[in-house]
């Protein structure tokens, strides 16, 4: 059973979202909570598998409360709700430690799966979606700061093995792990894997976040 926590301003919302997940076998609504700061207490009490979080909530948005709900090490996931004319937002959520996130109009099918998928420590979002929406808001993430270290001199990519390297320049590029084991000739086992040590190494929770990295570092840029 994979229990829930719901965050969204509007009741309407929660309403429908609890209303499909009620009816949805292997899915338990723990609580629901009207803004941020609501949704970090919720969390610290009920410790939900999954906070299905809104972004856009008066006082502590989602990135914040995504933000200290993770700053706690706890164990429940996020996965951020968002609508089209708001991916910006969804990139700092993601920032913040968010697992992934859906469009709110995202079919019922679509929702539920993206929840099992950060339940059990998957990225809601498919890679080459992610490289699409991260080619799209690139030109939003800093770059490399005047004096700084590059990419190569990170502790983190100095952990890494050449093979870790290729691996997780592929996983920037938004290769699915079939893609990455037929271009570098390997069995799908063992790019899994491997991205299982990046992922360890680099300190990312999820591919989303290894993607993120990527792009910090430069390993990858806009095509």
């Amino acid at each position: 059973m994979t229990t829930v926590l719901i965050v969204d301003d509007q009741p309407l919302q929660r309403f429908g979202f609890r209303m499909l997940l009620e009816s949805s076998p292997g899915f338990e609504v723990v609580g629901e909570a009207a803004h941020g700061a609501e949704a970090v207490r919720q969390v610290a009490a009920l410790r939900p598998d999954v906070v299905l979080m809104d972004v856009r909530m008066p006082g502590v948005d989602g990135i914040e409360a995504t933000r200290r709900i993770v700053a706690t090490g706890g164990r429940s996931r996020i996965l951020v709700l968002t609508t089209f004319d708001l991916d910006e937002y969804a990139h700092a959520a993601l920032r913040a430690g968010a697992s992934g996130f859906l469009l709110k109009d995202a079919q019922p099918e679509e929702l539920l799966a993206g929840i099992r998928a950060v339940a059990t420590g998957d990225a809601v979002i498919a890679p080459t979606l992610t490289r699409r929406l991260l080619d799209a808001y690139a030109h939003r993430l800093p770059g490399p700061q005047p004096g700084g270290p590059d990419g190569a001199e990170d502790p983190r990519l100095r952990a890494l093995t050449e093979r870790e390297h290729e691996i997780l320049v592929a996983i920037g590029h938004g290769w699915t792990n079939g893609e990455i084991a037929e271009r570098l000739v390997l069995s799908e086992s063992t790019v899994k894997t491997h991205v299982g040590r990046v992922l360890a190494k680099i300190g990312a929770r999820d591919r989303v976040q290894a993607v993120i990295l990527a792009y910090d570092l430069g390993l990858v840029r806009p095509s």
